[in-house]
């Protein structure tokens, strides 16, 4: 069935139903309006004929003797009187001959015996049994048209004369059903033909409204036909020429549909692929529409303006520019004259040195501006990365350096060691101070020899064993291996854990010994005794581990060399535990950083990548931390 069948269908429906109901209503209404003036008029009759029966008792009944002990001669006499009254009579007649719903007219004594009647046939027998007109009168609307409308009934109107309180006749006016149907035949049919008018304009309306209703589906057709290609459109039509238009706008919906779909996913697979690049770059890169509002902005913007991402996007560039800094000035002054930025180096008031380079796109035919674009690049974050480069290379070269001079200084050792024990074995009873000589020779071969073990240790390759763990859990491991030994120093160990898991896939043990080594640095930063801070939190895909003493800091001319092999400043340091942790870092791509200033403490940085199982927020079960005494060496 076509839709506009379907509309026509409806419409017509409700416009039936709607006036269906309207005409019940007014015919009920006109009925009961019929039974109503009818109840009046017959009332009225019945009144006057009491008060004609009233005055042919007085005229009949005058100058006459009744025995009170004889109530059937008061009958009689009263029967003689009614049915003798000349004006009671003509009284009947006009009724009977001129109503129009009086059925016939009975007047009965107390005993209901018919004194007089329209109906001859009545006369002198009981009144006819017939409910009384108040019945109909008082009907609910079914019942009235059950009672009008039905098999033929006649009702009476009562109205009693008393005498001494009590009915002595009583005047019944018969109507009957079928006089008052022919009574409000012509309301009927007045009602009738306008319902049939209404239905037939119903009708009419509703072909109309059918029609507007789907001449905008054209008007979407065409529009989805621009929107598809234009052989798949003809395509689609020439499969379903005889379609209903309903159906051939709900398919080039349900394609169109589709392809908004297919160009979603499209589109969002191209824009995690672009956060993730835009996650990785150190350069923060801003690009804004022709009117100037940005809709494009990298992790790294933050870090030079000092605005969260989120609260960037969309905003003018004059609203996110704070011209109160000096990077700021020079940005917005360059949008605001629409002037070109080529790697301009600025130096910002607290000494940071960046390079902003800011290009305006054109089009290249109308000259029309579509949009700008910005890359602030951090120079001291290149020279840090290129200082951290170096490091690795260094630490590289002394690695296969160390590692070949370990193993040529080895053997030497051993010999040298061999013979020194030969040489006291045949200088066993000779002086004392040439075997003290050769013991302290022993003790510094044996400390030599440890030493270039610890050499070859290092250079040697390590073979992770990585597991997926909770980073709260292996810190929490390190923290209570620490907090026993570190409390007999007076320094005071807390830490702080994110509440949800950190999934990292890393080798525990060697992290463990990253962190004890951080920690140790930290406690030895204070002989007097403080507080060592460890905090564990998540940046974006790492899981970074911050260690903060209130140590005296470390010198900016040594920063740079503690993570060299053998650099300490300790009297019995070795120099080998934060170049281990630079390495341990490294094994797991990971990075470490200090930030430290003269009297004010140090803090390191260690960032961990999250485990791909972290991305998802597929957590583990949490894990279980076991205190354990000591600290390892």
């Amino acid at each position: 069935m076509r839709l506009k069948t379907k509309l026509v269908l409806a419409i017509t429906a409700l416009v039936f139903l709607i006036a269906g109901l309207l005409s019940l209503v007014y015919v009920f209404t006109l009925l009961h309006s019929a039974v109503q003036q009818s109840y009046d008029a017959n009332r009225m009759v019945a009144n006057q004929v009491q008060f004609a029966v009233h005055n042919a008792l007085d005229i009949g009944l005058m100058n006459r003797t009744v025995d009170p002990n004889n109530p059937g001669e008061l009958r009689d006499l009263a029967g003689d009187a009614v049915r003798d009254n000349a004006p009671l009579q003509a009284v009947l007649e006009s009724v009977n001959r001129y109503s129009l719903t009086v059925y016939d007219i009975n007047i009965g004594d107390s005993q209901s015996i018919t004194l007089l009647s329209t109906n001859p046939d009545n006369e002198d027998k009981p009144l006819p049994v017939r409910p009384n007109y108040l019945e109909l009168f008082n009907a609910n609307p079914a019942q009235l048209v059950k009672q009008v409308l039905g098999p033929p009934k006649v009702f009476d109107v009562v109205v009693p004369l008393d005498r001494n309180g009590e009915p002595f006749v009583t005047v019944h006016v018969g109507v009957r059903t079928t006089f008052l149907r022919a009574f409000y035949a012509p309301w009927l049919e007045e009602a009738f033909t306008l319902m049939g008018f209404v239905l037939g304009a119903a009708l009419l309306v509703a072909f109309l409204l059918s029609n507007l209703a789907l001449q905008p589906m054209e008007q979407i057709s065409l529009q989805l036909d621009a929107f598809n290609l234009a052989s798949e459109s003809a395509a689609e039509e020439d499969k379903t020429p005889l379609q209903d238009m309903a159906v051939r706008v709900s398919h080039k919906i349900e394609r169109f549909g589709q392809r908004m779909r297919n160009v979603e996913e499209v589109f969002s697979a191209l824009k995690e692929n672009l956060d993730q690049i835009l996650g990785n770059l150190q350069d923060g890169i801003l690009l804004f529409t022709g009117d100037g509002r940005a809709v494009l902005v990298s992790d790294a913007a933050r870090r030079f303006l000092n605005i969260e991402r989120d609260s960037i996007l969309g905003l003018h560039a004059r609203e996110i520019f704070d011209r109160s800094t000096v990077l700021g000035q020079v940005l917005y002054d360059a949008f605001d004259a629409g002037v070109t930025l080529i790697q301009e180096e600025i130096l910002t008031e607290t000494g940071r040195r960046i390079q902003a380079s800011l290009d305006f796109i054109h089009d290249v035919k109308s000259r029309q501006g579509l949009g700008a674009l910005l890359t602030l690049h951090d120079l001291e974050s290149a020279e840090a990365i290129e200082s951290e480069l170096e490091i690795s290379r260094r630490m590289a070269a002394i690695g296969r350096l160390t590692s070949g001079v370990g193993h040529e200084v080895k053997n030497p050792i051993n010999a040298i060691v061999v013979h020194v024990e030969l040489l006291k074995s045949k200088l066993t009873g000779a002086g004392a101070p040439a075997i003290r000589h050769l013991d302290i020779i022993e003790a510094e071969i044996h400390r030599l020899d440890r030493v270039v073990q610890l050499l070859v240790d290092f250079s040697r390759p390590v073979e992770l064993q990585l597991r997926e763990q909770d980073l709260r859990a292996v810190i929490g491991d390190v923290l209570a291996l620490a907090s026993a030994e570190l409390s007999t120093h007076n320094v005071a160990l807390s830490g702080s854990m994110p509440s949800k898991p950190l999934v990292v896939n890393i080798d525990a043990d060697l992290l463990k010994q990253a962190a004890l080594n951080v920690i140790q640095n930290g406690a030895q930063a204070m002989p007097q005794g403080g507080k060592l801070t460890v905090t564990v939190e998540e940046q974006r895909k790492f899981a970074v581990v911050r260690i903060a003493d209130e140590g005296q800091g470390i010198p900016d001319d040594i920063r740079e060399k503690i993570f060299d092999l053998y650099f300490t400043t300790k009297s019995g340091g070795s120099g080998i535990g934060l170049a281990m942790t630079y390495r341990i870092l490294q094994l797991h791509y990971g990075s470490i950083e200090v930030q430290s200033r003269p009297g004010q403490g140090t803090e390191f940085v260690l960032r961990i990548p999250l485990a791909a199982t972290e991305w998802g927020r597929r957590y583990l079960q949490p894990v279980t931390v076991h205190n354990e005494e000591g600290l390892s060496g």
